[in-house]
Formats: structure tokens, C-alpha cells, sequence
């Protein structure tokens, strides 16, 4: 069927609409085309300027009603697709818009009529999103008229399928919905140059669909376009198979019309000039539910010896499809730890008692360190050269990366997966920390982590379609914060004290909790909790040299005397500050201090810590007799302190002012009043006592005072 023209002086000029509408299908090869540096984002491609450096100034619209139209906030250019086509190709749409016409369509590739299918055409290449080659398919045609597909890896150099294998034109249906999947190349490329997306699978009818990556496809509209034959049935129950983890938000079969003859497809259609975009718009489709419950009986069950899957993270911390929650409390040492351990499965080496497979692919969506401080945490790590030589391209990681996890924050993490990842797709996808990137959806998202709707529609609608669009079989770590609970909790089941809602401790497969029983202290306990297999034993780990290393428990008094050492300097040290305080004090300011208001001058200064610490080591003091109380008015000021149960704080020696020396007579005057007190703090049941002897000052149990 010939396309319209209009008169351009160019009778074989398709018309400007015709042309439009093309450029528009194909959007995004359009823009890759003008611009190989541009960024494309949801909704918008950003380019630095019409000469194509790197930026955001100069910003396309990707969908709806002003798909095409561009505008360069740097210089106020703007306009639609042909004006932007013409800027950088060197036309001008004022005067000669039939010349950008010409090079659009040369460009698409679009004549005055249907383009036929050539039977000529025996090779196809598959390509990932930037168009790198990955694998060529031909064909040959035996003399007994059976054709032969031989394909050739060029990533390895043979001729073999690759163990996974990629859908044909990824660039075209990267950011394409709905996309048609026919059955077979030629079929394919012949929607594909009439401006349709479309993609088939390698390997024909018959093709594996568990070597078959359709993780391009999750999330999107999908229409199946088959053979009208047995064949094309089979193939469609395969399709169904493969596309059953990738969640598309649909998926139709075209129903050929009943006058077709057998085994008519795509091609057919073309070349029997049927207008496809009206075809495919009012052919009957039947839609498929791919939602399977299954279930199995116990003989199926026990009679099942196939081995089992290998573990992500070995013994069972992450298997595929799995999901582990690394929890600590800040400064506890979380982010440090797990960078380690994920930097360690990329390069294929144990870690402590953990190992993979071999060398793992990590992508880190990290939204807390900034870049300088992650390289600086990298380098400071001790990884041996041999490490950093295997991991190296197989860990990615975001330095503080700014977004939520929402429907445009999850297209642009995929888009960045995809991109550092062309080849393959990763094992293992970490977000650090869950609290950075949270996005509890358009009806729990106010509520935040601590609720269970909210939490579970982040990790099914969030997190488990980031898995379905990446790599369906790819293990999730989640880092997460812990909240501080008692010891005597801690101790009954530490997995109380992740944060957020108790939806995610029923969710994940494995936990990990690292927990520092004191921020002066350098151990770290770890704590597991596995679904999937048998426990962990409960581990000890420090970190010496930029390496951690687990220790023996038995280890523990020598460090923990050590520590110990350090506690009673610093307690011997507060103990002097205080009662120095109150003495200066109230000698040269004539200032007496109740429990509070010592507390509220000395917050962080000297080293004495919090109110609250300070508060506990006034009553420690208090209970061994190194301070009392003087529960009477204020001898200089009157002033009482009414409102403090114990009244002000009096130790030995305590006198408001000083004695001076008469420069006359060269003799002392007394001048300062003593400050005796009336009560003290009862050791046993904390009650307030009246002193019997102010001048008496006896100290009960000296060092545990100090």
C-alpha cells in the first residue's frame, strides 16, 4: 500500500505526518543517534548542548502529546523533532524543509511503499543497549530446502549461542511499550523497519527460555505475534514459560485471521500490504493470566534429587532469588563491613567463613557515603592486588546516590544497571542504607518504614521489581538500621531490634545483624538467622589494619581487661572533674549547683559526657559518700532549691569565696563560709539521711566509687 506524499517538488516524499510519526515510534534510536553522550531519564533525554556534550541543559520530552519537543535552557532554542534533526545535521527547516524531510526518511529508512521482505537477507545481529555486537545469527539453506542458523559469540569468538542469551534489538525496545515478540529474526526487523518494536528469541521455536534473558521486557505491555501453525502454538507455551518471572504488566497473543494460510506470520503480513498498525489494533487477541500456583505432593517431593542451586553467599547467608538483611545500629560498622564482604564475592575470595560460587557481578545502590569518602573507605580496606585485579569491573557502586526508590527512581537505577552491567547482569543487588531510598507507595508512603503496608509495598513493588526488571534469579541485600532495645531482649532474639516494621523481618530469607556491644570497643558480635538452611553460629570479628578477621570468644577477658583498664582511668578522671568543679565553683563564683543544674552547665564539656551520664555519676558518688547535700537556703544568696529532692551539692572542703591577706598588716582574714552539709544520699535505699557530723566525711568502697 503506498505511503501519502505531499508536494515538495519531490514525488517520492513521504508526507510530513507519515515521517513524524516514525521519528516519534523510534524516539529513542533517534536521540541515541543524534546524541551517543545523551542520558535518557522516564520521561525526558538530557544532552549538554545541540553539539552533543555531556549535560542536562538541553532537555527532549520522551511520551504523550509533546513527544519530540526539545527545549536548550543555555541558549533558549527549542522546537519539535525535525527542527532538532535539522539543528544538528545542518539544515534548515525554514528554508528547504524538504531536504530535512529527505534525511529524516533516508535515515529511517522509509520509501513510497511497503517495504518488502527480502529472501536474501540470511544474517541478524544481536546487540546489547548501546549497540555493541554480542551475537550474529545466519542462515543457510539446505538443498532439502531445511534451513540451518549457525550463530557466532563475539564476546567469546565461537561459534555457539552464548550459556545466556539476549533478545534481538535491544536498543529499539529499551524504553519501547507495548513491544511485539514474533517468532524469528526476519519477522522481527520487518516490523522493526516499519518504526514497530519488536525483538524475537535466539534459537527459533524451540529456543530455551531458561538461557534467555527477558528482563528487558519486565514491566511492559507484550504482544506475542506467532506462526499460524503447531509450531507457532509450542512456541507461544515457551514464551509463556520464560516470561513468568519478569512480571510484564501484560501479555496478549495475536489470533491469526481464519483465512490465513498455515504457518502465516509477520513477514506475510507486509508483504501481503496490510496497514500492521491497523492490523494490529483490531485483530483478536487473547490475553494470558501468567500468575501459576503450583503445588506438589510429598512423593514428588522426597523423589526430587536434582542437586541443589549454589549459593550466592555460601553456607545459605544468600541464595538466588533470595534476600538478606544486614542490620547495625550507626557507627556500628554495617556499611564498612558489608563493602568488604561484597568486594571479596566479586573477586571470587572467601570472606571470614563466607564464599561464593565463583567471581559474582555487584551492583550497590549506596545512598549515604559521598564519593570521596567511599574511595577513601576503598582504599584504606587492605584488599590484596590479586582482590582488587578480580573484582574490579565486577563491583559497581553508587556513591550517595539521591533518590527514591519510586517508579522513575526505579527506571533510572535499571537504565543504570543496565549500563555498567551490558553484558551480563549482576548476582547480587544491594541497597544501602533502606532508609535513604524508601518510597512506601501513593497510599502508605506518608507513613514511612514503620508500617507494615508501607514496608511491603516497598519491598514487592519496589525492590522485587527492581529484581524482575534486572535479573529475576539475582539475591537482594538489604542494609537496614536497628533500633536500641534492652540487653535483656537483645539476648531473648536480637532480630527485635531491626528497625521499621515487623513485615520485613517476615520477609527476608536471611538476616544479619552486627552489633557493638561498646562504641570504645573494637569486637563486633554477629548475629544470624537463616530460612533457607541451618543456623550460623553467632560470630566475633574485629578489624585490624583495614581487615576484618574473626577471633576466638575465649579471647574476649583479655580484650574486655584491657577495655576495663581504660573504663577506670576514665571514671577515675570524671570523678576528680566533678568534684573539682563544685569546689572552684563555689570558691571563686560562690556558686552551689543542685543535681540538674550541674548537669545542664557541664552537658559535653570536659569530657563528662550527656546530662544523663553526668546525672548517673553524681548519684554514684553520692551513694559512696563523696558528695552530700545542703538542704537549707543558699548561705550568701537565700535562695532555696525546693524543687531538687536532695538540695544543693556540698563535697569535702567546699567554701563559698576565699580568705585574703590584709596588705597592711600582713595577716590572713577570713573571709569565705564554709559549706556544711545537712543530708546525705542512704547508699541502700537511695532515701535522703540527716548527717549527724557535718565534719565528718567517711568514703564507702573507694574504687567501685571511682
Amino acid at each position: 500500500m503506498p505511503l501519502k506524499t505531499l508536494d515538495y517538488n519531490d514525488p517520492d516524499l513521504p508526507s510530513r505526518d507519515e515521517i513524524k510519526a516514525a521519528m516519534l515510534v523510534r524516539l529513542p534510536e533517534v536521540l541515541r543517534h543524534l546524541f551517543p553522550n545523551g542520558r535518557q531519564q522516564k520521561r525526558e533525554f538530557q544532552i549538554g548542548s545541540l553539539q552533543g556534550e555531556k549535560g542536562q541543559s538541553l532537555k527532549i520530552t520522551m511520551s504523550g502529546d509533546k513527544a519530540g519537543l526539545w527545549h536548550d535552557f543555555d541558549s533558549g532554542h527549542g522546537g519539535d523533532i525535525f527542527d532538532l534533526w535539522a539543528a544538528v545535521k545542518g539544515l534548515d527547516t525554514q528554508l528547504d524543509f524538504p531536504a530535512v524531510l529527505r534525511s529524516c526518511a533516508d535515515w529511517l529508512g522509509i520509501s513510497p511503499v511497503m517495504p518488502s521482505v527480502s529472501p536474501e537477507r540470511r544474517e541478524w545481529i544481536y546487540t546489547d543497549v548501546s549497540g555493541k555486537s554480542l551475537v550474529t545469527v545466519k542462515r543457510t539453506d539446505g538443498a532439502d530446502g531445511k534451513k540451518t542458523f549457525l550463530p557466532y559469540d563475539h564476546v567469546t569468538g565461537k561459534h555457539s549461542m552464548p550459556e545466556i542469551r539476549p533478545l534481538y534489538n535491544l536498543p529499539g525496545i529499551a524504553i519501547a511499550d507495548p513491544v511485539i515478540i514474533t517468532e524469528g529474526e526476519k519477522c522481527a526487523q520487518v516490523l522493526i523497519d516499519l518504526g514497530i518494536p519488536a525483538t524475537t528469541v535466539m534459537g527459533g521455536a524451540n529456543f530455551d527460555p531458561a538461557k534467555t534473558d527477558f528482563s528487558p521486557l519486565a514491566g511492559k505491555d507484550i504482544i506475542i505475534w506467532p506462526d499460524n501453525d503447531k509450531a507457532g502454538q509450542d512456541y507461544v507455551e515457551h514464551l509463556k514459560t520464560g516470561l513468568q518471572s519478569i512480571k510484564p504488566r501484560s501479555l496478549r497473543v495475536i489470533i491469526p485471521p481464519a483465512d490465513k494460510p498455515e504457518k502465516w506470520d509477520a513477514a506475510n503480513a507486509v508483504q501481503d500490504g496490510l496497514n500492521i498498525q491497523a492490523f494490529l489494533n483490531s485483530v483478536p487477541q487473547s490475553k494470558i493470566h501468567l500468575q501459576r500456583y503450583e503445588a506438589f505432593s510429598l512423593a514428588e517431593l522426597i523423589a526430587d534429587k536434582s542437586p541443589m542451586p549454589d549459593d550466592l553467599i555460601a553456607p545459605r547467608l544468600l541464595t538466588p532469588s533470595g534476600m538478606l538483611v544486614i542490620g547495625g545500629a550507626p557507627k556500628s560498622g554495617k556499611s564498612d563491613f558489608t563493602l568488604s564482604l561484597l568486594t571479596h564475592m566479586a573477586a571470587g575470595q572467601p570472606f571470614l567463613k563466607f564464599t561464593p560460587p565463583r567471581p559474582l557481578r555487584v551492583f550497590v545502590l549506596q545512598a549515604e557515603i559521598q564519593y570521596d569518602y567511599l574511595r577513601e573507605r576503598l582504599q584504606k580496606m587492605g584488599l590484596s592486588e590479586d582482590a582488587i585485579q578480580k573484582a574490579g569491573q565486577n563491583i559497581h557502586i553508587t556513591p550517595q546516590l539521591k533518590l527514591l526508590l519510586n517508579d522513575d527512581g526505579l527506571e533510572i537505577i535499571k537504565d543504570l544497571i543496565h549500563e555498567k552491567f551490558p553484558d551480563a547482569p549482576p548476582d547480587i543487588i544491594v541497597i544501602d542504607p533502606i532508609r535513604n531510598v524508601f518510597d512506601g507507595g501513593p497510599d502508605f508512603g506518608n507513613l514511612g518504614e514503620n508500617d507494615n503496608n508501607a514496608m511491603l509495598f516497598f519491598l514487592q513493588q519496589r525492590v522485587e521489581m527492581l529484581r524482575d526488571m534486572i535479573n529475576p534469579r539475582a539475591g537482594i541485600i538489604l542494609v537496614h538500621h536497628t533500633k536500641k532495645i534492652s540487653k535483656a531482649m537483645f539476648k531473648d532474639d536480637p532480630f527485635q531490634a531491626l528497625s521499621g516494621a515487623s513485615s520485613l523481618r517476615s520477609y527476608y530469607t536471611s538476616g544479619m545483624l552486627i552489633f557493638r556491644p561498646d562504641e570504645a570497643e573494637d569486637v563486633r558480635s554477629l548475629h544470624f538467622e537463616l530460612r533457607n538452611g541451618p543456623g550460623i553460629v553467632n560470630m566475633h570479628v574485629v578489624k585490624r589494619g583495614g581487615v576484618w578477621t574473626e577471633i576466638d570468644p575465649d579471647t574476649q577477658p583479655l580484650i574486655r581487661q584491657d577495655y576495663s583498664n581504660k573504663l577506670k582511668s576514665e571514671r577515675h578522671r570524671q570523678h576528680d572533674q566533678i568534684l573539682q568543679r563544685l569546689l572552684e565553683d563555689a570558691q571563686f563564683d560562690q556558686k552551689l549547683y543542685t543535681i540538674e543544674s550541674f548537669s545542664e552547665a557541664y552537658e559535653d564539656i570536659d569530657g563528662l559526657g550527656s546530662q544523663t551520664t553526668i546525672k548517673k555519676r553524681i548519684s554514684v558518688l553520692m551513694g559512696k559518700g563523696y558528695i552530700k547535700c545542703l538542704k537549707t537556703p543558699h548561705p550568701l544568696t537565700k535562695q532555696t532549691a525546693e524543687r531538687s529532692k536532695y538540695g544543693y551539692l556540698v563535697v569535702e572542703n567546699m567554701q563559698l569565696g576565699q580568705d585574703e591577706i590584709d596588705e597592711d598588716t600582713g595577716e590572713i582574714v577570713t573571709l569565705a563560709i564554709a559549706v556544711l552539709p545537712t543530708h546525705y544520699k542512704d547508699e541502700g535505699s537511695g532515701g535522703v539521711r540527716q548527717v549527724e557530723n557535718a565534719q565528718s566525711w567517711v568514703y564507702h568502697d573507694e574504687e567501685k566509687a571511682r
